[in-house]
């Protein structure tokens, strides 16, 4: 066993041997050399005192656990102004493991397509005069992953509980689950399974060869019952803020869920949702674990967080100016605290008088680095 366990322990020990693909080499080459002397870094010295250290580069990956607290943060600094005074709705849209095979294959068609019906319909269930009459906006943040680190693509969306109508004005949501989630779920459904099927005829599908494979998965999943959830969450702004950090740099696993690991093992903690979401261990062999997390390596230049809507970057300001004004709610600015607060986040204290800060005094290069 060991005291200590983090990924880069784990890849380190069962790597191996490991079939990887490029962009899966990519990324267990910046894991694996994230913070360490292969990334190089900067020599520091207080300014207080003779307290001096090598503090290495980040690797910056997106499926590093070390670098998403840090990206998450920023990013969640970034979005608070854009939070509004409304209860805000957390829908989850799930795709049945019948689609997991085609994700293999065509993971960038088929989380294009996914992002583009799930908009679709939250869109046209807003636009409807009989529901809410309005632009919807909408936060959606791809995850692939189950609890234990199986395929399980879904997308978490959050949304503010209203409309902004033709007219200017706000209309806000009346329902506890903003929209019908049966009625969500077939029309997602339908409407993703079209898509597929117009890919297919595209060409976009071409690593899918079996003959009838494409018409009978895709009537298989018509069949299906699709799983969609959806709640009111919170409504204070740095509620929803935090609220959002929990799901926006997720990655399919993070380091305090690894509990220990030995010659041919690691175990985790996992919820078992089926058991009332009881805290349970399990114990992989360590060329499983380091599979199944790779199952969830992104292709390259994917965008897993998307804004929608009165929320698309290209007219967020505008458009949120006139829900606030609507909302007789002023936009809130950056204030003078908030401000230092973020100074001194940025200033790396002295661990050893803990009075001075860190300055950088030269460069160190990196050693034998060769990450993409």
């Amino acid at each position: 066993m060991t005291a200590a366990i983090s990924l880069q322990t784990v890849l380190a020990r069962f790597m191996d041997g490991q079939p990887l693909s490029p962009r899966q080499g990519q990324v267990v080459a910046h894991i694996t050399a994230c913070r360490t002397p292969s990334m190089g870094g900067q020599a520091l010295h207080c300014d207080h005192c003779d307290y001096a250290n090598v503090l290495y580069h980040a690797c910056r990956d997106r499926h590093c656990p070390h670098c998403q607290s840090r990206a998450s943060r920023r990013w969640c600094e970034r979005q608070q102004a854009a939070v509004l005074p409304v209860t805000y709705y957390h829908l989850v849209f799930t795709v049945p493991h019948t689609l997991n095979r085609w994700v293999q294959l065509h993971p960038e068609v088929i989380y294009r397509l996914l992002f583009k019906s799930v908009w679709a319909t939250l869109k046209r269930f807003a636009a409807d005069p009989k529901r809410l009459g309005g632009e919807l906006g909408m936060t959606a943040v791809l995850h692939t992953w189950g609890q234990t680190l199986t395929r399980h693509v879904h997308l978490h969306c959050l949304i503010p509980g209203g409309v902004l109508n033709s007219q200017g004005q706000w209309n806000r949501a009346k329902s506890t689950y903003l929209f019908p989630v049966r009625a969500l779920s077939r029309h997602v459904r339908g409407h993703l399974v079209s898509a597929l099927r117009g890919a297919a005829h595209r060409g976009e599908l071409s690593r899918i060869t079996r003959p009838g494979d494409i018409d009978q998965t895709l009537d298989t999943l018509m069949q299906e019952d699709w799983v969609v959830y959806s709640k009111p969450c919170v409504s204070h702004t740095d509620t929803v803020v935090a609220y959002l950090a929990r799901y926006s740099h997720r990655i399919a696993i993070s380091e305090h869920r690894l509990v220990a690991m030995d010659e041919a093992r690691v175990a985790f903690r996992y919820k078992a949702y089926r058991d009332r979401d009881k805290q349970k261990v399990l114990w992989l062999p360590g060329a499983e674990f380091i599979r199944r997390f790779l199952l969830h390596v992104l292709p390259k230049g994917l965008m897993r967080i998307r804004h929608f809507g009165f929320l698309a970057n290209r007219c967020r300001v505008s458009k949120l100016d006139r829900i606030r004004a609507a909302l007789t709610r002023p936009t809130e600015k950056p204030t003078v605290l908030d401000q230092a607060v973020a100074w001194l986040e940025d200033r790396i204290p002295c661990p050893q008088c803990t009075l001075g800060s860190l300055c950088v005094i030269h460069t160190v290069p990196p050693v034998q680095w060769k990450g993409g």
